[in-house]
C-alpha cells in the first residue's frame, strides 16, 4: 500500500503551520499579560487551545504536541505493518490475518465505488488515509493525551496549559496537509485518466444530447456552470480539513469539559472526573471511525466523479 511513504509525507507537511496556527514567537507576550496573575489566566483558558502549542516551556520550539502524536502513530503503523507482513503465510493468523482482513475489506469497498482500474492506481492513498486518520483519532483518546505536560498551579490544583501530547487531527495544520496532498493527487489522477482536453470538457462541456437552438443555449449554460464547479473544487480542501478538525477538536473539548464539571468537594472532583467522560469515550470511538470513513469516502467520490466517467463511456460504446 506504500503506507510508509504517504504517512511520512503528510506527517512532515502536517508539522508546517499551513494556516498560521503555529506557536507565537518568543517574547510576543504583551506587557499586560506578563504582569497578570498566573492562576486567573489559567482559569479563563480551560479547554483545548485552538492551536497546537510547542512542547516544553520554550515557545520558540518548532515541534508541537500534535506533531509528536502523528510521529508516534505513524511509527506504530509502520512497525505493525512490517511485523504483520514480515513472514507472510498462506494461511494467515495473528497480525497478518488482521492486516489482510483490513486491507481486503477496504479494497473491495473502494472497488465497488470507483471500479477495478481506478482502485489499482489509488488504493495505496485511500487505504492509508483511512487507517492513519482512524488510529490518530483513537490515539487522542488515550489517558495522558492532553492531561500530561507543562502548566500552572491554581486554587483548584495543577492546570496543564501546554500538553506534551495533543490529538493529531485536532490540529488544523495536520488535516489541511492531508487535504492539500489529496488535491494534488486528484489533479494528477484526473489529468492522467481524462487528459487536459477531457478534464476541461468535464468541467465546462455540455452534457446530454441536444440539437438546434437548445444545443447552443446549453453550451453557454454549462460553460457558466463550469465556473461554479471550479469554485466548488477550490473549496474541497477547506471543507475536508475543517470537517475532520472540527469534529475531533470538539470531541476532545467535550471530554475535558465533562472531566471538569464537578469541582467541589475534592473527592467528588476526582471521582466524577474519571466517571463522567466514560460513556462519551465510547461515542468518541465511534466518531473517530466515522470521521476516518467520511474523509476517505469523500476523497474517493471526488476522484470517481472526475475519473470513472471515461470507463462508463467505453463500456457503453462496446455494448
Amino acid at each position: 500500500m506504500r503506507l510508509t511513504g504517504i504517512i511520512l509525507l503528510w506527517v512532515c507537511l502536517g508539522g508546517t503551520p499551513l494556516l498560521g496556527l503555529g506557536a507565537e514567537p518568543a517574547g510576543a507576550t504583551p506587557a499586560a499579560e506578563a504582569t497578570a496573575p498566573a492562576a486567573p489566566a489559567a482559569e479563563e483558558e480551560r479547554g483545548l487551545p485552538a492551536k497546537a502549542l510547542p512542547i516544553g516551556s520554550s515557545q520558540s520550539s518548532l515541534v508541537t504536541s500534535s506533531m509528536v502524536v502523528t510521529w508516534v502513530v505513524a511509527l506504530g503503523l509502520i512497525v505493525f505493518a512490517r511485523i504483520a507482513t514480515r513472514r507472510v503465510q498462506l494461511v494467515p493468523s495473528g497480525a497478518q490475518n488482521f492486516w489482510e482482513w483490513l486491507v481486503e475489506t477496504l479494497y473491495e469497498f473502494l472497488e465497488g465505488i470507483i471500479g477495478s482500474k481506478l482502485v489499482n492506481k489509488t488504493f495505496w492513498f485511500f487505504g492509508t488515509i483511512f487507517i492513519f486518520i482512524l488510529f490518530t483519532n483513537w490515539f487522542g483518546l488515550l489517558p495522558g493525551v492532553g492531561s500530561i505536560g507543562w502548566g500552572v498551579e491554581t486554587p483548584k490544583g495543577f492546570h496543564v496549559t501546554n500538553p506534551l501530547l495533543r490529538g493529531g487531527n485536532a490540529d488544523l495544520n495536520m488535516t489541511g496537509a492531508m487535504a492539500a496532498i489529496f488535491m494534488v493527487l486528484w489533479l494528477i489522477w484526473s489529468l492522467g485518466f481524462s487528459g487536459v482536453k477531457g478534464f476541461v470538457l468535464h468541467i465546462f462541456g455540455p452534457k446530454g444530447e441536444n440539437t438546434g437552438f437548445i444545443k447552443y443555449m446549453m453550451i453557454v449554460v454549462f460553460f457558466m456552470v463550469g465556473f461554479l464547479e471550479l469554485i466548488s473544487i477550490a473549496f474541497r480542501p477547506v471543507s475536508l480539513s475543517f470537517r475532520l478538525y472540527g469534529n475531533i477538536f470538539a470531541g476532545e473539548n467535550l471530554l475535558e469539559s465533562l472531566a471538569n464539571t464537578v469541582q467541589h468537594p475534592a473527592w467528588a472532583r476526582h471521582v466524577f472526573a474519571a466517571l463522567l467522560p466514560v460513556p462519551f469515550y465510547f461515542l468518541e470511538l465511534l466518531v473517530g471511525l466515522v470521521q476516518a470513513f467520511v474523509f476517505m469516502l469523500l476523497t474517493t467520490v471526488f476522484t470517481a466523479l472526475m475519473c470513472t466517467h471515461d470507463e462508463e463511456e467505453h463500456a457503453t460504446e462496446k455494448h
